[in-house]
């Protein structure tokens, strides 16, 4: 069987690595959402998981979160680490894998990122030079 590399192509990683990805994303998110994780923290916030990264032997599992609002996200991230091994039992039962893969968990920062190009292409200096380039390719 030939070995998937992660290409241009595939720039998440081969279509098994997606594949897998999603279907531990959605069980994350399954567990999450119906409470099965009984920490105070995780209690108190809404989790959302819009990603999940697989390693090309689908044995790490990188789970991209962010609470709800954006608030206290190292709090939730201490909390889904300390309750690290339940989880990864919870995601071994519900994902038909040889090996439950490791997990760790990281900030979703993309919307945080996107916020901040959109902040900067609306100040003034920007415009200004947007302007000047739309006036010299007219």
């Amino acid at each position: 069987m030939p070995r998937h590399h992660q290409s241009a192509k595939h720039p998440g990683g081969s279509q098994r690595q997606l594949r897998v990805g999603e279907t531990v994303r959605h069980a994350m998110a399954e567990i999450l959402s119906q409470g099965h994780v009984h920490d105070p923290v995780l209690e108190a916030h809404m989790v959302t998981v819009p990603e999940v990264r697989m390693s090309p032997d689908l044995k790490l599992a990188t789970i991209y979160v962010m609470p709800l609002g954006g608030r206290d996200t190292e709090a939730v991230i201490a909390a889904l680490d300390h309750n690290k091994r339940f989880l990864r039992g919870e995601i071994a039962r519900r994902v038909n894998l040889k090996f439950a893969p490791d997990i760790r968990f990281r900030v979703d920062d993309r919307f945080d990122e996107a916020e901040r190009i959109e902040k900067l292409l609306r100040t003034p200096a920007v415009q200004r030079d947007l302007k000047a380039d739309s006036n010299e390719s007219e």
